[in-house]
């Protein structure tokens, strides 16, 4: 019995020591949070932030106007609220009256991933958190559908920005709320609140006193080791851009070298991420001699560069160094999202120049014409644009932390709220995923063209309109004349496919092919036959829009990349042997990946 005794009480003081150091922990962690916190810029224009003051005056001035025109509409749905809310309180009273902690299953439950956990379902308390929480939604969504007086982008804002609030208040991301959060903090004595709190503060210090959750392991992956660790050399580097040459995996290559562009909001590797998921690695493997920009992460120094700089010093320049490097008078070209967009600006610029250096381009998720902006309009009007001029005119740049809470908050549920859930109330790591470790390793833009691109580009649609002018010549999507080919992908948010498609119709190329991939903006790219995942679509019916097009598409089981290869071959020239880098006598400058990929990166 005393032995049973002793047993207890050593039990005992090892919980209580646990408690006192989990204590202390929290106390040390807490300390830290606020010294993060207190790092916050505070003269961050509230403008990036939330919507102006105009958005709030009209978006009031709407529902109050509905008010008054229209009371019975807002009492009957005042009614039915309060009906359904006294109904869910009172079966949740009684089951807990009785001491019943387990209710019959609710029916016609939504499927929603966040409310898996049967208490949602079956217990009197979270039953009706979760019962009052889908009641309120349900109430602010109703409410802004009826909502009249607006045009259809105001409308769109604040259906965006309800549904963030929606998304805030879930339960789940409340502790109190949260019963998986609640059993594991029990199951652990409170070990994961403390990793939990860990894991806060450590992302409150890396983004300099902003939250913003860590959506992988950051160090899981290196860049040049186990991921981008295709091998090649770096050929040319100037302010802008490095260009790297790859090592051949052929032994014959086509004539005619290919340049990829990959767009410089993210960094280039997302096309090298491993060997099986590596477009770079997939077009060495079919015969080409191949070269990647990896573009420079600007600091406020390069606050004056603007479109026409990257057109000059990147895209002329690669395209230079590529025909110098194989002695060929043409290269083929590939630009990814907003290297797309300024791809085209190039080749209507080349046109009007009379440059054919580039024989035929491939556009990656690019938007040329941007009358219908998808769910960036909600970002692309002036509050926010004047708001991102005035802080990269103080501050020389567009800092990517502003880029990637964007990208983030347009799928909050996803990428902000599932994550901080996982990492802040259950204390878990973030897991190793080489395509969240890339998304995080987001760059900075130069103030100029920041600014550039959101005024003439997105808000006047200059390209696909008026023109865009550019170094000394105004252009127009209809200048293009040489062969393209467009690849929208179908569940894409950030550059929708049918507003691809627009633009791209809009080209004055007689030789245009469009496919459309499933999935979404990175998936539907990042896609390798060997993974036999998504399918595609393609359509002879060009010039009708793309209502036409999909009506008259067929589907492809697999990757659309062997089909793009194909229509690639084609003008690519004859085989000769392969080029290894720097057998032409042209300077090595080092290894790839290189080192602008390096810079500011979460390696």
């Amino acid at each position: 019995m005393a032995q049973g005794d002793d047993t207890t009480e050593t039990g005992t003081e090892e919980n209580l020591d646990r408690l006192n150091a989990n204590l202390a922990r929290m106390e040390e962690l807490s300390k830290r949070m606020v010294a993060a916190l207190g790092q916050k810029d505070l003269a961050t224009d509230a403008g990036l932030t939330g919507p102006g003051q105009d958005f709030y005056m009209k978006a009031g001035s709407a529902y109050l106007n509905d008010m008054m025109t229209n009371p019975g509409k807002l009492i009957g749905h005042q009614v039915a609220y309060w009906g359904r809310a006294l109904e869910h309180f009172t079966e949740a009273q009684k089951a807990l009256a009785a001491g019943q902690l387990e209710m019959p299953e609710d029916e016609d439950v939504p499927d929603d991933p966040r409310f898996a956990n049967p208490m949602w379902r079956t217990h009197p308390y979270f039953r009706l958190v979760r019962q009052q929480y889908e009641l309120n939604a349900d109430a602010i969504n109703m409410a802004v559908k009826d909502l009249d007086g607006l045009d259809s982008k105001e409308k769109q804002r604040v259906e965006f920005f309800s549904r963030q609030i929606i998304d805030l208040f879930a339960p789940t991301n409340y502790l109190a709320t949260n019963p998986d959060a609640l059993q594991k903090a029990v199951e652990t004595e409170g070990q994961s609140l403390v990793d939990g709190l860990e894991n806060l503060v450590r992302d409150i210090e890396a983004h300099h006193g902003e939250l913003l959750p860590t959506l992988s392991d950051p160090d899981a992956f290196t860049v040049g080791e186990n991921i981008g660790a295709t091998q090649g050399k770096v050929v040319f580097r100037n302010r802008m851009m490095e260009l790297i040459q790859y090592a051949p995996l052929t032994e014959k290559v086509h004539k005619t070298p290919l340049v990829i562009f990959p767009p410089w909001i993210n960094k280039f590797y997302i096309l090298d991420l491993k060997p099986k998921n590596s477009l770079i690695r997939w077009v060495l493997e079919q015969g080409y001699t191949l070269f990647v920009v990896s573009w420079k992460n600007p600091d406020p120094s390069y606050a004056d560069v603007g479109l026409e700089d990257y057109v000059e010093e990147g895209y002329v320049q690669a395209v230079e160094t590529a025909k110098e490097i194989t002695g060929e008078k043409q290269v083929n070209a590939v630009g990814y999202c907003i290297a797309g967009t300024t791809l085209s600006a190039a080749l209507a610029w080349m046109q009007k120049r009379g440059d054919k250096s580039i024989k035929s381009a491939t556009f990656f998720t690019t938007l040329t014409d941007f009358s219908d902006q998808g769910e960036f309009t909600v970002f692309l009007q002036d509050d926010f644009v004047d708001a991102i001029e005035r802080q990269v005119t103080e501050k020389g740049i567009l800092n990517s932390y502003f880029m990637s809470k964007t990208m983030s908050f347009l799928r909050a549920r996803d990428l902000v709220y599932g994550p901080a859930v996982k990492s802040y109330m259950m204390g878990e790591a973030p897991p190793a995923f080489d395509l969240l470790y890339w998304n995080g390793d987001s760059t900075n833009l130069p103030g100029r063209m920041a600014v550039q691109y959101l005024r003439e580009l997105c808000q006047k649609n200059a390209l696909a309109e008026d023109g865009f002018k550019i170094l000394g010549e105004t252009v127009h999507l209809r200048d293009i004349k040489l062969p393209v080919m467009s690849i929208g992908t179908k569940t894409d948010h950030i550059a929708p496919w049918r507003q691809c498609f627009v633009g791209f119709e809009k080209f004055g190329s007689k030789d245009k092919t469009f496919i459309m991939s499933e999935s979404g903006h990175i998936a539907g790219i990042v896609n390798p036959p060997s993974k036999k995942k998504y399918g595609h679509f393609t359509s002879g019916e060009m010039g009708q829009g793309p209502d036409a097009w999909e009506e008259a598409a067929e589907f492809h089981e697999g990757s659309w990349w062997p089909r793009w290869e194909a229509w690639l071959k084609k003008r690519s020239g004859a085989q000769v042997a392969a080029r290894v880098p720097g057998e032409s006598g042209h300077e090595i400058l080092g290894d790839a990946p290189g080192t602008y990929v390096l810079e500011g990166s979460t390696s």
